[in-house]
């Protein structure tokens, strides 16, 4: 959503200038935020207008596994103050783009209908690195109906070794 995009992009520079070169620990506890805020009740208890920031920062705060550091408590209380806490997601995805810009890597989900293993992710990882000419930093899904092979997404390109892919493209041949 486009509006959320155009929400989220001054928080998310304005957090990237303030914590500087400490963005990898801004973005262990952003994801953190993101996490909780994608939750559909605490959103609705949150756009309540009984209830205040406060109970709002308190009830995030209070689900979190770790606490927060300072940073995190103040840019926490600027989102709730301004209700945005709907756009934490996208500022955590903004903040993301950014931090790899910073550091010249780029998200890659890796789907995959297989656990794979840590060796055969490093190796993966290698191959991938050198594919897409870019550090990677990789996610694996399990995606059961690829049957086999793996689909690997990074930004915008894809690409899709998985033997659903092949048997869709036999069946195009054959009935073109």
């Amino acid at each position: 959503m486009a509006e959320i995009a155009t929400i989220a992009r001054p928080y998310a520079e304005a957090l990237f200038k303030a914590c500087g070169r400490d963005a990898a620990g801004a973005a262990a506890w952003l994801d953190a935020l993101s996490a909780v805020a994608a939750d559909e009740q605490l959103r609705q208890f949150a756009d309540s207008p009984k209830v205040t920031p406060q109970q709002v920062f308190d009830l995030v705060t209070g689900v979190l596994k770790s606490p927060l550091p300072t940073a995190g408590q103040n840019f926490l209380r600027t989102v709730i103050d301004n209700g945005r806490l709907a756009a934490l997601p996208e500022i955590a995805e903004q903040f993301r783009t950014l931090k790899n810009a910073q550091q010249g890597t780029s998200d890659a989900t890796v789907h995959s209908a297989f656990p794979i293993e840590a060796p055969a992710l490093a190796e993966l990882s290698t191959v991938l690195e050198k594919r897409f000419a870019r550090k990677l930093n990789l996610k694996v899904e399990l995606q059961p109906d690829l049957i086999g092979g793996i689909r690997v997404v990074v930004g915008d390109e894809v690409l899709d070794t998985s033997v659903k892919s092949r048997l869709e493209q036999m069946k195009v041949a054959l009935t073109a």
